[in-house]
């Protein structure tokens, strides 16, 4: 997954970020600090980034 997807994710993410649980919410903040930072995620947080992605966005909505 190259750094233009991630952050794609991510901004597609934010608007989903009321309905995420303390934990996704948790982990979806490292990632938005990870991404401010211009930092490519590593293959385990890559896979924890999609399964947020997959489970807060809908279908009709994702472009991934």
């Amino acid at each position: 997954m190259t750094h233009a997807d991630q952050h794609q994710m991510i901004m597609e993410l934010m608007d989903y970020q009321r309905k995420m649980k303390r934990t996704d919410q948790e982990d979806f903040d490292m990632f938005v600090k990870r991404d401010k930072d211009d930092e490519d995620l590593d293959q385990i947080s890559t896979k924890r980034l999609r399964e947020l992605y997959e489970l807060y966005v809908p279908a009709h909505r994702r472009n991934l």
